[in-house]
């Protein structure tokens, strides 16, 4: 009796189970079809070139240019978009990057509607998306518009300027050389080739910084099959690498893998893990930095891609060894192209300060909404790279896509008009399509007067039409007034200073710490920091003694006034006669303002040392 209970107990628990996997198995594959986005008809491409004169030219088939050619189709415009590739996407779907860093306002609706919005949600409105159904539906957009004519595989070579106006580019496809003219030009590519052609001023990495060799990790994308993604997620359970996060389309996180994972190529390092699943349940991965890449030089890529396939046959090795659901992963493909966060910063009418994106500041011409953390990725393998600030929002303003010294052309992609610490947030693929809707928006409304884009960048009535029109088109576009942290205290001006080289991190907790002490090196390293980037011939000139005081401070320390005193006058050779405060005082680096709100006679808060600091940069950029 008891036998035949405990058998049909058994059977029910296999009958319950095997029905439990039924359903997960049949969620799974209406989770995966969800994942694969809506369903639509793509026709195949036809080169269908019968004119050389349009009104609109956008030169770059990214995510930004089809957003910029597609807004300015629909708003009227005869418009060509030009892209070197055999398909639209770019980035996107010939890097692989298929994990999607995204705004969102401070409501928390997500600030990159309009055309962006229109892609999302063909691919699934998620945070990841199929590679092959995000370049169809690319192409999709553009194919539903009648005004737009695609002529992909053309090479753009020669810009033509006339009067400091661009009229026309000379481009190569499989037919030979051609000549377009246009109205107006818009620059999407990635690297702003079509502005650098036609002699937009721009400059590279952190130049604007003092950091012009400054060049963040490119990655190489990675493709693996046979993944267990229940294994994956567990992962995220247990945190055994890291604090970690998923859902059935994405896992993220894993940090403490850095430290975990020794690389066997020169100059690459993994980072922590953005895994983006597909519908066919294989995996793309963004974690490998490769270190010492030139964005702008094909060979130095080259090189970067093959040192990249080398690295993650042995991250592959190490994935099915360490990390749970990769047991059995093959390497499904490799991308053809580089994942390169920075090149060219064109100088625009109004060049977004990082200082804006700190201040969450609004702008009267705005044309779109940033709000992504200010991320800069690591420079080389000593150092991991780091958030200066993490905004709620801030304006993107028209000014800041109207390059300067060249008429009748926008730029809307990360070569935009943005600081290099600015365009670390607002150097995303989705805010360049919102950029690059109002580029072409902007572009189609001024054929009706004839303006140049730099006329119109300080036309108030003009801005009112366009951002009424991309209101109207699906665009978030409103008025806001945000604070932001330490407004108004008599320190501020000092950490607007250092914030605009590159000095501080408040991480995303955008906290700077203004009420701790500070230790002797951190204040050394901060003031050295600062002359490099601000006056490198006053750095140069005074290295050895820098260098000489550096070995005397002490990073367990606490910084006094004495000390202080000693460093300032001594690492640059100030005079007097015995490196006091008293003497600091007499010359004006200690000011009225610090000396009424010094906490402590002798030991300095962040504070404090902030704005000390800024009054001796202060001083000796004005001493040469």
């Amino acid at each position: 009796m008891f036998k035949k209970k405990g058998m049909i107990a058994l059977i029910a628990l296999l009958t319950i189970g095997i029905v439990m996997i039924g359903v997960f198995k049949l969620v799974e594959y209406m989770q995966l079809q969800d994942l694969a986005g809506e369903h639509f008809e793509v026709a195949p491409y036809e080169k269908q070139m019968e004119d050389t004169d349009y009104d609109v030219i956008v030169v770059g088939g990214e995510p930004e240019g089809v957003a910029a050619a597609v807004a300015a189709a629909r708003n009227g415009a005869k418009t060509l978009l030009i892209e070197q590739r055999d398909g639209l996407g770019g980035l996107f779907t010939y890097g692989m990057l298929n994990f999607l860093d995204y705004d969102q306002d401070l409501n928390g609706d997500i600030a990159n509607a309009g055309i962006f919005a229109e892609w999302h949600q063909l691919v699934g409105g998620r945070v990841t998306f199929d590679i092959e159904k995000g370049k169809e539906a690319f192409l999709y957009l553009v194919q539903n518009e009648p005004n737009l004519t695609l002529s992909l595989e053309t090479e753009l070579h020669e810009v033509i300027v006339t009067d400091e106006k661009v009229t026309a580019v000379t481009v190569e496809d499989e037919h030979g050389e051609h000549t377009y003219s246009g109205e107006y030009f818009i620059d999407s590519t990635q690297d702003g080739d079509l502005a650098a052609l036609a002699g937009a001023p721009y400059f590279l990495g952190g130049a604007d910084i003092g950091l012009a060799d400054r060049q963040m990790a490119v990655t190489l994308m990675m493709h693996f099959e046979n993944v267990n993604w229940n294994k994956v997620l567990l992962a995220t359970v247990t945190n055994q690498f890291g604090p970690s996060r998923g859902d059935f389309t994405a896992a993220w996180g894993f940090g403490d893998i850095l430290h975990m994972y020794e690389p066997t190529q020169p100059d690459t390092r993994l980072r922590g893990l953005n895994i983006a699943r597909q519908s066919d349940k294989s995996v793309y991965i963004n974690a490998l930095h490769i270190f010492e890449t030139d964005g702008l030089d094909e060979q130095s890529k080259q090189q970067a891609i093959e040192k990249g396939k080398e690295e993650t046959k042995h991250i592959l090795e190490f994935l099915r060894a360490e990390f749970p659901g990769f047991e059995q992963a093959e390497i499904a493909s490799y991308p053809s192209e580089l994942y390169v966060r920075e090149t060219r910063h064109f100088l625009a009418e109004y060049q977004l300060p990082i200082t804006d994106v700190w201040e969450q500041n609004d702008h009267w011409d705005r044309i779109g909404f940033g709000s992504y953390p200010v991320d800069i990725q690591a420079t080389s393998i000593h150092d991991t790279g780091y958030v200066v600030v993490d905004p709620i929002q801030y304006a993107i303003p028209f000014r800041s896509i109207v390059p300067l010294e060249v008429d009748q052309l926008l730029i809307a992609s990360k070569a935009s008009g943005y600081s290099s610490l600015a365009a670390g947030s607002a150097r995303i693929v989705p805010t360049g399509m919102t950029a690059g809707q109002a580029a072409g928006t902007a572009a189609a409304l001024s054929l009706e007067g004839n303006s140049t884009f730099r006329e119109l960048a300080a036309d108030e009535g003009f801005m009112k039409e366009l951002q009424q029109t991309l209101v109207d088109q699906g665009a978030l576009l409103y008025e806001f007034d945000l604070d932001f942290p330490y407004e108004g205290e008599w320190y501020y001006p000092a950490i607007q200073q250092l914030l605009t080289y590159g000095l501080l991190s408040g991480g995303h907790e955008n906290d700077f710490q203004v009420n701790e002490e500070m230790n002797e090196m951190a204040f050394l390293n901060l003031l050295t920091n600062g002359i490099m980037r601000m006056d490198e011939q006053t750095y140069e000139q005074q290295k050895d003694r820098i260098v000489e005081v550096r070995y005397q401070a002490d990073q367990t320390t606490t910084l006094t006034k004495d000390r202080v005193a000693y460093f300032i006058m001594n690492a640059f050779d100030i005079d007097g006669v015995d490196q006091s405060w008293t003497e600091l005082e007499q010359i004006g680096i200690v000011d009225d303002v610090l000396t009424e709100h010094m906490q402590s006679d002798q030991r300095l808060l962040r504070a404090e040392a902030y704005h000390l600091v800024a009054n001796t940069l202060d001083y000796l950029v004005n001493r040469n």
